[in-house]
């Protein structure tokens, strides 16, 4: 059985437009990056952005004994995850997207979708995430444990958005 989570990252004073020409740069990828390095190994491998949308592919590396004692059981090396991200295109101030992470013969599943939307006071970026784990008993133990630890880099990449925006930070 899967878990779901939801989390919204809240930028007041910026608009979707905004923070949308971010998403748009490698630039904004490779600081919202760098900040992530302190704690583990991450790179941009590739952004690409056209009239039809935006395409995100990042890489997580996550050393095996940093790694919580239950998982180390499951992973013998690593975890190397690999993260994707697609926005639809820009129109009328929102826009629709999805994401989903992977490890090479990983036992589970962690995907969601992404909505970016104006509010009264700037914009909202809202995930809606889904996490399976098929390992019997330790399962949703594990589910659980992903969820948690993916609000906490959801919150941490939201930060560095806003230091971004609030940076003046020119879109390229």
């Amino acid at each position: 059985m899967a878990r779901r989570l939801d989390y919204s990252a809240r930028y007041p004073l910026h608009t979707t437009q905004e923070l949308y020409a971010a998403l748009s740069t490698r630039d904004y990828w490779e600081a919202r990056v760098e900040e992530m390095r302190k704690y583990s190994p991450n790179h941009v491998v590739s952004v690409d952005s056209a009239e039809t949308g935006i395409e995100v592919v990042l890489e997580h590396i996550i050393p095996r004994e940093m790694l919580p004692e239950m998982a180390q059981t499951v992973l013998r090396k690593d975890m190397v995850i690999t993260r994707k991200e697609s926005w639809g295109p820009f129109r009328e101030d929102e826009v629709h997207g999805k994401y989903s992470a992977s490890i090479p013969a990983g036992p589970g599943s962690l995907n969601g979708t992404i909505r970016l939307f104006p509010t009264e006071t700037g914009s909202t970026i809202r995930y809606s995430s889904e996490a399976k784990v098929f390992i019997p008993m330790v399962g949703p133990r594990l589910e659980q444990l992903i969820l948690v630890n993916l609000v906490d880099l959801f919150r941490a990449e939201a930060e560095e958005t806003l230091k971004w925006l609030e940076a003046g930070t020119p879109a390229r």
